[in-house]
């Protein structure tokens, strides 16, 4: 009789944890919401952050007259610098819904990626290369918050982009000007989407808030 009522208890016991997991909480779903987004967030922040004084070592190693503080070349044609444009007028980008916008995020990050490692392995100065190099590593981490947020928010995540051709040019010697140029649009797309994403992430939050 004993083993009977402590085997009842048990099957009880089981029966509540199942329930447990079959009824999700709402209040835990919106913390995890808020966590996911606050992280992609403060990372995004971060790397904005370091991108600033990666861009000044950038061109203060590319010389005159990319260290020049007004100098801004035309941005490479799509056949020469295969990178995500952030032109998209404001108001049209704050038009779309969150899920395309983390689309286009995630997706834009995979091909900066890419851009960021070929900077670091064209680049001679030891110092400049390891801070690309770890500045890449954080940009690998935003993309993985990025998906995970998506996950979190039950988005789809973007299938992936194939390209047969390289993200820049075929590597020509340091001093030629158009690499300069593409080494330096890298930086001034990644500086731009970085500030947008970062906005989009704000909203996010604050959408969130009761």
């Amino acid at each position: 009789m004993h083993f009977e009522v402590h085997h009842i208890q048990h099957v009880l016991l089981l029966a509540a944890a199942v329930t447990s997991v079959q009824v999700p909480d709402p209040s835990f779903s919106l913390s995890n919401e808020r966590t996911s987004i606050e992280r992609t967030y403060e990372l995004t922040k971060y790397l904005e952050h370091q991108l600033r004084e990666i861009k000044d070592t950038y061109l203060s190693y590319l010389g005159p007259p990319f260290s020049d503080p007004d100098f801004s070349p035309p941005r490479p044609n799509s056949t020469a610098l295969s990178l995500p444009s952030a032109a998209t007028r404001l108001e049209l980008w704050r038009g779309l819904e969150n899920r395309a916008r983390l689309a286009q995020n995630q997706r834009a990050y995979s091909v900066l990626l890419g851009a960021v490692r070929e900077l670091a392995r064209s680049t001679l100065c030891p110092y400049l290369q390891s801070s690309l190099l770890h500045f890449s590593t954080g940009l690998d981490g935003l993309l993985g918050s990025i998906s995970g947020l998506m996950n979190t928010l039950g988005y789809a995540l973007p299938s992936p982009l194939l390209s047969s051709s390289p993200l820049l040019a075929v590597r020509p010697a340091l001093n030629d000007f158009s690499r300069k140029v593409e080494g330096f649009w890298v930086l001034r797309e990644l500086q731009s989407w970085l500030w947008r994403s970062a906005k989009d992430f704000n909203r996010l939050k604050k959408r969130l808030r009761v």
